[in-house]
């Protein structure tokens, strides 16, 4: 046991403990910011799906009003941004447009007007 004791000693003494620490270190900081980046980007498109889906089901639940589509436009992004603040996220009013703007887009229930005049 005094050998063990003597020879942590001796490391301690020498610096060759802290030398080693510092070696470990820059070993594990590219790995530790990785997974630090990777979290990140997982909690990104967390955020974004949760977005879409209440995009989706906003504009699904207008649809069948009778209002302007300017109008089920502007309450789709009012609800939207009234679910993602209260789920503890606050989202610039742009990026809740893009998200109502791509469910109206994807949405069967949503007519396709088609601006082209045919010859």
């Amino acid at each position: 046991m005094k050998v063990i004791n003597d020879v942590v000693e001796w490391l301690v003494q020498t610096g060759l403990v802290s030398v080693l620490a510092i070696f470990l270190l820059k070993q594990l900081k590219p790995v530790l910011d990785n997974k630090a980046e990777h979290a990140s980007t997982e909690q990104s498109k967390a955020l974004w799906t949760l977005l879409e889906q209440v995009a989706d089901m906003a504009v699904t639940s207008l649809v069948s009003q009778d209002k302007s589509g300017r109008e089920k436009f502007d309450e789709a992004s009012m609800i939207v941004n009234d679910v993602m603040k209260k789920q503890g996220y606050k989202l610039d009013s742009q990026v809740i447009h893009t998200a109502v703007q791509s469910a109206y887009e994807k949405s069967e229930l949503t007519p396709t007007v088609n601006t082209k005049e045919g010859k």
